[in-house]
């Protein structure tokens, strides 16, 4: 499989990966032959990379931290917890609990595999694929940090439910002078009433934009001031909005400017030691992605080391008359070759 922007898409290549709406539901089924009004369709609902099937690359298996079920399950308890909260009723506390079971098994099954969110977006499924990926990644990292069972769980639903304060509000609210308006308090004061959540949990939604440097909001905290659990949700929550956003030049952020970015916050806007701990867990270069090496080959990235995400295993196809050649460079045995760029 190759990772590719939408707009180099063409008629009659294969979806390498379901594509998801917003409560779990099928869109797009792995496999299907893409047509122009599929691509013309995937465009407009706000699709903007997929994975294609390439003959050269079949044997790539892009491994997951969560499976396809738990995905969907995730996607479905988001959009019914959002949907329950937007009509002013109380969500299912305990149904939460059980999909963050699900969740928290898959991540300990996968523990050596590395975090890339290959998630395909559309506007629609946006907001719920975001809370999986911070949930996801905030209890990878909690894992690697050594939380106890419960530790976890209250991480991981603090962090899915992380932007519940987004619910109903209006994105003005968010610069009111008033910061009880601030999304962060919102959801603070609808999840401190739920008497089956601890009050940390609340207090991950509450905390996820204070910056370890006191300018973050909404109450300007600091340091130990700040809850472990929004530590962690902060860096997740931060790499989540890089990759899926833009530049000031209107570019898609790649996972390794959004890695280098998020360095130049340390001990800033984000804490340091958790931000270790998060970039040893995530795929700098993605499997899947188009690179060109500093010897000026391209190729594709096939394979990741636990521990060297940026050290990761590229294939180069080379086409002489007709004839394949096929190579790979593994980079954690190559010290002197590096990822020169990412292609788009």
């Amino acid at each position: 499989m190759r990772y590719v922007p939408i707009d180099a898409l063409e008629p009659g290549q294969y979806l390498g990966r379901t594509i998801f709406s917003s409560n779990g539901a099928v869109l797009l089924s792995e496999g299907v032959q893409l047509t122009v009004y599929m691509i013309s369709t995937l465009n407009r609902i706000g699709v903007t990379f997929v994975y294609v099937k390439d003959e050269h690359y079949d044997d790539i298996e892009i491994p997951e931290v969560i499976s396809e079920e738990t995905k969907r399950a995730v996607m479905r308890q988001m959009n019914e917890v959002f949907n329950t909260v937007r009509s002013g009723k109380e969500f299912n506390t305990k149904q939460v609990s059980v999909t963050i079971d699900s969740l928290l098994d898959d991540i300990m099954k996968n523990r050596d595999v590395l975090i890339h969110l290959s998630d395909i977006r559309s506007k629609e499924n946006a907001d719920y694929v975001h809370a999986m990926n911070v949930c996801m990644m905030s209890s990878v990292v909690g894992m690697n940090m050594g939380f106890t069972p419960t530790q976890m769980k209250e991480l991981a639903i603090g962090a899915l439910l992380h932007d519940i304060g987004k619910v109903g509000a209006l994105p003005a609210d968010d610069e009111d002078a008033d910061r009880r308006r601030h999304h962060t308090w919102r959801g603070f004061e609808t999840l401190k009433l739920k008497r089956e959540y601890s009050l940390l949990i609340a207090h991950a939604a509450f905390q996820h934009h204070e910056h370890v440097d006191g300018t973050g909001l909404p109450r300007g905290l600091a340091g130990d001031a700040i809850h472990i659990y929004a530590k962690i949700v902060a860096v997740a929550n931060t790499y989540d909005n890089l990759v899926s956003g833009l530049d000031e030049k209107g570019r898609r952020i790649l996972p390794h400017e959004a890695c280098e970015r998020m360095m130049a916050m340390a001990g800033r806007a984000l804490d340091k030691d958790v931000l270790i701990e998060f970039l040893k867990t995530v795929s700098v270069y993605p499997t899947g992605a188009s690179v060109r090496l500093t010897n000026k080959e391209v190729g594709v990235v096939v394979g990741q080391h636990r521990g060297l995400p940026s050290r990761p295993v590229v294939r180069v196809v080379k086409n002489e008359d007709g004839q394949f050649e096929v190579k790979e460079f593994d980079l954690a045995k190559h010290p002197t070759l590096f990822i020169e760029a990412v292609l788009l």
